[in-house]
């Protein structure tokens, strides 16, 4: 039961990741994230009416049961920042761990902030194969859109594309 509601929201969260994409590549200058749930994915920013947002939506599951995973993958994703942290706060200490208790503070710091960029740097490859392997998942066999809910909050628009999704096999 968990493992199918973990399933659910990797499945959803490469469609909200496809399903930006596809919005990006039509229009460049987009400004808009999401967010993935067990029952579809949130779109909030300058974004187009619903219909176009489902019709990209309904796309995305089409290019993703086509094979085209890497749509899957997204450059701005949360997941990204997490790694980025993760690494860069591990590396900087165990930096400062190493140089021992007597090391200087002025010697401590180049190091760990040497030690922080490398971490950062090491991040993108890591946070794209945590995306792959571990965040989202590209098989939408099955997936479909039941509805797009919009509303307007000021210049940001807000978008809810539920999805369905059969149930995992056991």
């Amino acid at each position: 039961m968990f493992s199918e509601l973990i399933e659910r929201i990797r499945r959803n969260h490469a469609l909200e990741h496809a399903t930006l994409r596809l919005l990006e590549s039509r229009r460049p200058s987009l400004r808009a994230g999401g967010r993935a749930t067990a029952h579809g994915f949130y779109l909030y920013g300058d974004l187009p009416d619903g219909v176009t947002v489902q019709a990209a939506a309904e796309e995305a599951i089409q290019r993703l049961q086509a094979g085209q995973r890497e749509l899957a993958i997204h450059p701005r994703c949360g997941t990204n920042v997490v790694a980025t942290g993760a690494l860069s706060g591990a590396l900087a200490l165990l930096s400062i761990a190493l140089s021992g208790r007597n090391t200087p503070w002025y010697v401590q710091l180049p190091n760990a902030m040497l030690s922080a960029m490398i971490g950062a740097l090491l991040a993108v490859p890591v946070g794209t194969w945590m995306q792959a392997h571990l965040t989202t998942s590209a098989n939408t066999t099955g997936a479909r859109v039941r509805r797009v809910h919009s509303k307007s909050v000021g210049q940001m628009t807000a978008h809810f594309v539920e999805t369905e999704h059969p149930p995992a096999r056991q």
